[in-house]
């Protein structure tokens, strides 16, 4: 109880919420809740008819812990929390450390017990301490499970039914991982989860806390990694839920100014609150121990980070030094972090941080956040806008995809197309490409190769795998029948081709987060919109040169500066005609001539396809200075 209120207990779920025991030789349930302000608290449910004088709580001390233990009650009983405020008002609250939760639109919550499950991932957990997730490949799948696949809107299947369903799919494509949007209880299905009631239940629309450990267990013995969307930053306003949980603003800020999320509705946590921080670095820690996950991806962390953050003036005040910044947040996230890694230390936890707030992905004891990765919101925007753009227009925004490589090592980078880009009349993927039929997937596909060639860890959401026509429809499951379509099924198997050339390089991963794993051969040809680099690992014989052209254009003898003397061979190209390209591809060896070009030793002459990247590998290396092509 003194760590708890110290905010440094990390597994303060342990404590409260409702716990099977037994007590005095009798079998029970022990509930314990956090409520200072409240003048009384009962336990109800069903077991007393909801009637809050038949099992009063009792005060455990001033600051406002609860505990009750009521024997014969089992796994499965429905209970909340009756409160009486300060105020005089009683108000029936479910439990803030519940760890299952009644379907909605009901909103109990449910006596369930931790550790019965039994695991068979023990051979996963072993090898994941000894990877080097930087040196790696990660690949990584998004998707949201009620529109993934549903047996009709607002009808699911369970965890273990989209696990027999997702994890072939998935492991067919050759990704490296899931990510889940949230699946936190949430009362509303178009939240998607991020705006929660109950932070420790896994949402039941899918089925009991146990079906989804199952789903983890199936993807860990399928050599898949899962990781979770995880929301510490607002909370949703639901009367059942924390808000003004016993009467009194407590897991939010008393300050409306910050406690107020006027762009969404919702309210911030207190991040200065002891218990609040108890409860949610507790949060990560449980999702990460009880159901094994591989990590967590911090949703909205701009948000936490600025007092401003969607708000107008007038909306907000500034901190004690004048300043923007959410100091409290800061010292949360950094004290969030640093607990997680001293207590699960081979997990991702990945911050979507829109802005330029410097060192996210940097341990604290350097002044950084503590965070492992950093979503790439920059690369995404400017990419995503000059692919927009047609062809012919693009030389004047050139830059939209050079400047990335300015900042590409600064901090530890994932380049995520999620599910934010292709809903709420964005276009999906393939619709925001310009022109033709054609063209459209021809820009696809050059798109996706360019990021899988990119300095940086990979997420794609659900649906642009098989190039999906409409944008994220949230109530309905994909649209399936696409795969049954040459031109989609042709973009399936150009997924599953390009992830195979990704996992079997090294130079595509090997140094991501390091300068010497790219550089540059010619970035300024903005006439006809050609890009060429070299992505280097860590044997000079893994070596791999990029050659991008976003125009339409072909070019049949274009001279490209190259670093190695030998033999190069097309390994990969985007314009196949098996993907749905045009054929301009190079089927005979490309050799080299020893004269400089574009600050490299050699160069070859090759045919540039057209809307296509190429992958180039020096196959053979010559001892003698000059080949004839």
């Amino acid at each position: 109880m003194y760590l708890f209120h110290q905010g440094n207990l990390r597994y303060s779920y342990q404590l409260l919420g409702a716990h099977l025991m037994t007590v005095g030789g009798k079998q029970g349930v022990r509930f314990m809740v956090w409520a200072p302000n409240a003048e009384k608290i009962s336990v109800v449910g069903m077991f007393n008819e909801w009637d809050g004088r038949r099992h009063p709580m009792e005060k455990l001390n001033d600051n406002g812990l609860w505990c009750l233990f009521i024997p014969e009650l089992t796994k499965g009983t429905l209970y909340k929390y009756e409160i009486l405020t300060a105020h005089g008002h009683l108000q029936l609250k479910a439990d803030p450390y519940a760890f299952a939760s009644e379907l909605r639109p009901r909103t109990a919550s449910v006596v369930h017990p931790l550790g019965a499950y039994h695991w068979n991932d023990e051979q996963w957990m072993k090898r994941r301490e000894g990877m080097n997730v930087y040196e790696s490949p990660l690949s990584i799948y998004e998707l949201h499970l009620g529109s993934w696949k549903n047996i009709e809107t607002e009808i699911y299947y369970n965890y273990r039914d989209y696990a027999e369903m997702v994890i072939p799919y998935v492991k067919e494509l050759g990704y490296t991982h899931i990510e889940l949007l949230p699946l936190t209880e949430h009362p509303f299905d178009r939240s998607w989860g991020y705006q929660a009631t109950g932070y420790y239940a896994v949402t039941s629309r899918y089925g009991t806390p146990d079906d989804f450990r199952y789903f983890v267990d199936q993807c860990h013995a399928h050599g898949i990694g899962v990781i979770l969307d995880w929301v510490p930053g607002h909370f949703c306003k639901d009367q059942h839920g924390l808000r003004r949980f016993d009467g009194e603003a407590l897991y939010e800020y008393a300050d409306v100014k910050k406690a107020e999320k006027p762009q969404w509705g919702t309210l911030t946590f207190d991040f200065a609150r002891n218990e609040v921080q108890s409860f949610l670095i507790s949060n990560a820690i449980y999702w990460l121990k009880e159901f094994h996950l591989d990590g967590l991806r911090v949703d909205a962390v701009a948000s936490m980070l600025y007092l401003d953050f969607g708000k107008e003036d007038g909306e907000w005040e500034v901190n004690e030094y004048g300043g923007r910044e959410n100091l409290e947040a800061v010292e949360f996230l950094k004290k969030m972090n640093e607990a997680i890694f001293d207590e699960v230390p081979h997990v991702l936890m990945m911050a979507e941080e829109s802005t330029s707030w410097p060192l996210v992905s940097a341990p604290t004891y350097t002044g950084g956040l503590g965070f492992n990765y950093k979503w790439n919101m920059g690369w995404m925007n400017d990419m995503l806008q000059y692919m927009q753009l047609d062809p012919i227009h693009r030389k004047h925004h050139h830059h939209l995809m050079t400047f990335s490589l300015y900042y590409a090592f600064s901090e530890n980078f994932v380049l995520p197309i999620s599910h934010d880009e292709v809903v709420h009349g964005k276009k999906s993927l393939l619709n925001k490409m310009p022109g033709d039929y054609w063209q459209k997937f021809a820009n696809l596909r050059l798109f996706l190769a360019y990021m899988y060639a990119h300095p940086g860890k990979k997420l794609l959401f659900m649906g642009s795998e098989f190039a999906q026509f409409d944008e994220w429809k949230d109530m309905d499951d994909l649209d399936w029948e696409l795969l049954d379509y040459e031109s989609h099924k042709s973009i399936f198997n150009y997924m599953k081709q390009l992830h195979q050339l990704y996992q079997e390089m090294p130079a595509l991963w090997e140094l991501d987060h390091e300068q010497e794993g790219f550089s540059w051969i010619d970035p300024h040809n903005t006439e006809q919109s050609i890009l060429s680099f070299v992505r280097n690992s860590r044997s000079p014989n893994d070596q791999l040169v990029v050659v991008c052209n976003f125009t339409p254009e072909v070019y049949h003898d274009y001279k490209v500066g190259v670093p190695e003397n030998g033999t190069y061979k097309e390994i990969f190209s985007s314009d196949a005609i098996h993907f749905g390209g045009s054929g301009q591809t190079n089927g005979l060896k490309l050799e080299t001539t020893k004269q400089s070009w574009q600050g490299q030793d050699y160069h070859i002459h090759m045919r540039i396809p057209p809307l296509a990247v190429s992958f180039l590998k020096c196959i053979s290396k010559s001892k003698e200075d000059t080949h004839a092509r």
